[in-house]
């Protein structure tokens, strides 16, 4: 919990000496997360130039993930959807490689908003059984237009188990990470 508040204090000291020089972008995405289970994100950024090459580009984003598992128990076919919903934080350092195009690599911090499992069309909040707090890397690659327009492809890779330690059921007792791919379509100005 040190290393987050630390990576967000530096993060926001370098962004208010980014705005005091005037020199960033700010702009919004959104567009669907791919895995076993099919979502969304929707949110806003900050490019800050560090050098010619390389900026930091902090998120915001509401991200729906999750998963579909389909399991037997005493010869009957059970199908579950788990639906997390999170406000991730990434923080990418960005490395321009061509006028537009960039390589993305930082850390995503999420924290869990809402949980709900649907089993058989029965639906119920499943908060309980995860993680609040989320933590993974982001690799990917974005492409700027001259008019602002952009879009990106990114995977997260999850680094930590987004599952509780209960004893009270063996069904959420395993180790699971969020892992996700992205597509985003946005606009930065």
């Amino acid at each position: 919990m040190k290393k987050i508040f630390l990576l967000i204090t530096v993060t926001v000291c370098i962004i208010t000496t980014s705005f005091a020089q005037g020199e960033f972008r700010m702009g919004a995405k959104a567009g669907p997360n791919l895995g076993n289970r099919i979502g969304f994100h929707l949110g806003a950024l900050i490019e800050v130039p560090i050098s010619d090459k390389i900026s930091l580009q902090p998120e915001i984003l509401y991200s729906s993930q999750g998963t579909k598992i389909e399991s037997g128990f005493f010869g009957a076919q059970v199908e579950t959807d788990i639906k997390l919903d999170y406000l991730n934080f990434p923080i990418l350092g960005k490395y321009h490689i061509l006028k537009g195009l960039s390589a993305e690599l930082g850390p995503v911090i999420g924290v869990l908003v809402k949980a709900e499992s649907k089993v058989d069309g029965r639906s119920r909040d499943s908060k309980e059984y995860y993680e609040n707090i989320d933590i993974g890397i982001g690799i990917g690659a974005s492409y700027l237009t001259s008019i602002g327009l952009f879009g990106s492809l990114r995977f997260n890779k999850g680094i930590t188990n987004t599952n509780t330690t209960s004893e009270e059921s063996l069904y959420y007792n395993s180790k699971n990470q969020n892992n996700i791919s992205q597509i985003s379509v946005g606009y930065s100005f």
